[in-house]
């Protein structure tokens, strides 16, 4: 029989929703999952359907609650819920909880040129100011102005005033507690391009320059707080309060321990997403960064800096599929100790451009300094480097933007089982890297945040002590040669590639 306190996180991404039910050390006692179907449409259209989506995760916490009482788990002993979401993916709804549209997903492209709109009217600078964030398409404030402008019934609603708006954590809520709460958190809010860093609140001139005065927006509240409670649709015989809401990168740098300013996480993924926690106070980045909040709880705010790196586990898969150069993935690390260093041959992985902190969308991929003597391993060699080299350039400049030096970075993801990124890692950056080894980080943090309310988990010291376990990789103290490499791609970035390779 298991024993509890236990605390269910729900972590609800884009391709799947994952439960975990974790105890009080932080250990996972039971799991469920289901994948989750997404739409791509014509001209760059990413949707997904919003009452799927609520049904996806009941079927996930379904799942997970089987395991756990088929282990002799007591739901009674579960004693708070805490919910990790896709970012930036939001919904649409009438005073009636029905959806006006389709959820838009992240990754839609839909509001390109409401971007460059914003831009040529000159707003780009007023938005940084406000929010921390860039005039994209990849936050969600700019598609909601897309769909006021083309979607005849959405911008009835607006109009009308009988337009809700939230991101997914804010429409499972009110799914969940039905209808009665509707609220979002620092995290989330914060990605929307509506939310002001300074004042913790909608920025009521900002919506108004959108267009959007009609819009509907959810109360914010910290992270780790008391958001409602839920049955599961009848899943539960008793409801259990929801007592953390948070976006799943902002879980995960939670749950691997990014408690305090200069400590980063880096999930090591098709892309990468890097997040600096940079303490109570919001930094403004001058070298393409987005300011963000890290996570809050109680009456604590934690800012942090967001980097993307829009290409990392891609480049070795391209490798693979379109080069052949192995067949398996896990073949890389031993073919880039087979040869003594990258004899000066750089990838540059700009397949789809180059990211933080560069920014050129422009870009294409390059290899270069080829000679007679370079073989694939090589190839694969200078692929894997390109990964740490561009976590540098995005450190290096989090470093520069805020005057706080990096103590030590944690990693998740497929490639930090390579040894050879994550060993190149430490000695690039002279700090220790911390690899948890564990695939459900977000859900994690959202166990912890919720656990800290409910009092499962006695507070954030508890929660540091629970993450000391961890493997750590710590740097050689003869690291020249990496350094002098390091040197090398940044010449081979600044300087016009000669030969391109693109998808």
């Amino acid at each position: 029989m298991l024993n509890g306190p236990f605390v269910l996180a729900i972590d609800q991404g884009t391709s799947s929703t994952k439960t975990v039910i974790f105890n009080d050390k932080g250990k996972v006692v039971a799991r469920g999952s289901e994948p989750l179907h997404t739409m791509y449409l014509d001209g760059g259209l990413v949707e997904q359907d919003p009452q799927e989506i609520y049904e996806n995760v009941l079927k996930s916490v379904a799942k997970c609650v089987a395991d756990f009482t088929s282990k002799e788990g007591r739901i009674e002993d579960i004693r708070s819920c805490g919910i990790s979401n896709q970012r930036e993916t939001f919904v649409l709804w009438d005073n009636k909880g029905a959806p006006l549209h389709n959820a838009v997903v992240w990754q839609c492209k839909r509001s390109t040129a409401v971007c460059e709109q914003l831009r040529a009217e000159g707003l780009e600078e007023m938005i940084r100011q406000k929010t921390g964030l860039l005039a994209d398409p990849y936050f969600s404030g700019s598609k909601v102005i897309w769909l006021n402008l083309h979607n005849e019934r959405v911008k009835t609603a607006v109009a009308g005033g009988n337009a809700f708006f939230g991101t997914v954590d804010t429409w499972l809520l009110h799914k969940l507690t039905n209808g009665k709460a509707y609220l979002t958190d620092h995290t989330n809010a914060s990605r929307t391009l509506f939310f002001n860093l300074e004042t913790l609140s909608w920025d009521a001139e900002l919506i108004s320059v959108f267009g959007l005065e009609g819009l509907h927006l959810p109360d914010i509240q910290s992270s780790s707080s008391h958001f409602g409670e839920t049955d599961f649709n009848g899943l539960f015989p008793e409801a259990i309060p929801i007592t953390a809401m948070i976006g799943d990168s902002h879980a995960a740098a939670f749950g691997e321990g990014c408690f305090g300013p200069g400590i980063a996480k880096a999930t090591l993924g098709t892309g990468s997403s890097i997040l600096m926690n940079i303490g109570p106070e919001p930094k403004p980045s001058q070298q393409g960064m987005v300011t963000t909040i890290g996570w809050s709880a109680g009456e604590r705010v934690e800012y942090a800096l967001e980097g993307v790196i829009v290409t990392c586990g891609a480049t070795i898969e391209w490798l693979k599929t379109h080069l052949e150069l192995f067949s398996d993935i896990r073949e890389t690390e031993a073919m880039a100790r087979s040869v003594k260093d990258s004899g000066g041959v750089y990838l540059v992985p700009a397949f789809s451009g180059l990211g933080a902190p560069h920014w050129d969308m422009n870009r294409k991929a390059s290899i270069t300094g080829l000679t007679f003597n370079s073989n694939k391993n090589h190839i694969v060699r200078a692929a894997l480097e390109s990964i740490p080299f561009q976590i540098k350039d995005v450190i290096v400049a989090m470093e520069s933007d805020t005057g706080i030096a990096l103590r030590e970075l944690k990693i998740d993801g497929g490639l930090t089982s390579n040894n050879f990124v994550v060993q190149m890692l430490a000695d690039l950056l002279e700090k220790p890297v911390v690899n948890l080894g564990f695939p459900e980080v977000s859900a994690l943090g959202a166990a912890y945040l919720s656990g800290l309310y409910s009092g499962v988990y006695p507070g954030i010291e508890y929660l540091q002590k629970l993450s000391e376990n961890h493997s750590s990789v710590a740097p050689k103290v003869n690291n020249e040669a990496v350094k002098a490499a390091y040197r090398g791609w940044q010449e081979a970035v600044s300087s016009a590639p000669q030969i391109c390779v693109t998808h």
